[in-house]
């Protein structure tokens, strides 16, 4: 049954994507650290969540497990060149999954969204809203069916086995170069992606042109949240940017969704509403409707925060350190390759200089 119109349950979470710890990083660490780094962070959080998915008592416990499977995801696509390589062929079960668990926590945004709806009709209202909020309940178990099937498939057990067993490899000579010159290839590269969708959008552009945006400045937040601690402010202030971005477009998409999800089931002949019950739905989705009228504007603001000064300080910090890998990794083989004959015939060191050496 419905909660009481006093007693509405929010969706628990925020944002729709909380960031976790950044991996701690500087200009020594290699791209192969950064990622394993990342991804031990992500398998820490899905052993943290999936008890809590399975029980289904907090909503924001499968929201952050979903957000796991995606990051995991985003590290096998960003680092195939310096993860192992079988590995990176296991990417399409974390998009299995994701997909698996973002059918269950769709339906909790909805029901969720339909108690907010509710607590401001009347009585009869509510009475009326009652047999909806039962479908969407039952819908829901048949995806949360889903969902536990796919967690406890022996692919996905195996899948989560091997990449702890990948974080405990030796390193080999795979992924040695500086994280600071691998990093901003991948950022630029997303951030190219991100500008092409956004000046992509015009006058006829329908939902899936502004969910394209959405899921490209999601690109770009994967790719730069690794390397937070490597550039600091310009990093944390760029990332609180797109977080706004991808909130406030999230919010339209919630809102598209939810009235595509009316419209199917008004028109579902096989399990049939009551008809107070459908006018009360085509109210819902004119509700929604109007939520999304306002996508360009906010996404024209939200653009400015991201792609204006923001982006200029960490490109120029990007820049900044990546010469500074360069210029030292260029200069390593010239101090290691000193010829033999050389170093036979230098003089012999001081008492301080041994000293300091030993």
């Amino acid at each position: 049954m419905m909660a009481p119109a006093d007693d509405p349950k929010p969706l628990a979470g925020g944002p729709e994507d909380p960031s976790p710890a950044p991996v701690r990083v500087d200009d020594r660490s290699t791209a192969r650290a950064l990622a394993c780094g990342d991804l031990r962070t992500q398998l820490t959080v899905w052993a943290q969540r999936e008890p809590g998915v399975r029980l289904g008592t907090d909503p924001d416990e499968l929201h952050q497990l979903r957000v796991a499977a995606r990051r995991i995801d985003a590290i096998l696509g960003l680092f195939k060149k310096q993860l192992p390589e079988h590995l990176v062929r296991r990417r399409k079960r974390a998009k299995t999954l994701a997909r698996a668990l973002g059918a269950a926590r769709d339906y909790d945004v909805q029901l969720a969204e339909l108690e907010r709806y509710c607590t401001k009709l009347t009585a009869a209202e509510r009475t009326a809203a009652a047999p909806l909020y039962e479908r969407l309940e039952s819908d829901r178990a048949q995806a949360r069916g889903r969902m536990l099937r796919a967690l406890d498939s022996g692919a996905t057990r195996e899948w989560l086995g091997a990449l702890q067993a990948a974080l405990d490899e030796p390193a080999g000579t795979t992924g040695t170069e500086p994280a600071a010159t691998v990093m901003p290839k991948r950022v630029r590269k997303r951030f190219r992606k991100l500008r092409k969708a956004i000046r992509g959008i015009g006058a006829k552009s329908g939902p899936e042109d502004f969910h394209v945006v959405r899921r490209r400045a999601k690109g770009l937040r994967y790719a730069l949240e690794p390397g937070t601690s490597l550039y600091g402010k310009a990093a944390e202030d760029l990332l609180k940017a797109l977080r706004q971005m991808q909130d406030r477009l999230g919010a339209h998409q919630d809102a598209q969704a939810a009235r595509q999800r009316l419209e199917a089931l008004s028109t579902d002949a096989h399990k049939p509403l009551p008809p107070a019950t459908l006018f009360l739905m085509g109210r819902m989705a004119e509700h929604q409707l109007r939520l999304t009228d306002g996508a360009r504007k906010t996404l024209a603001r939200a653009w400015n925060k991201v792609g204006g000064k923001r982006w200029r300080a960490l490109r120029a910090r990007m820049d900044e350190l990546s010469g500074e890998a360069e210029k030292a990794t260029a200069a390593a083989p010239v101090a290691a390759d000193i010829p033999p004959a050389a170093e036979n015939h230098a003089p012999a060191p001081t008492g301080d200089v041994q000293a300091v050496r030993h």
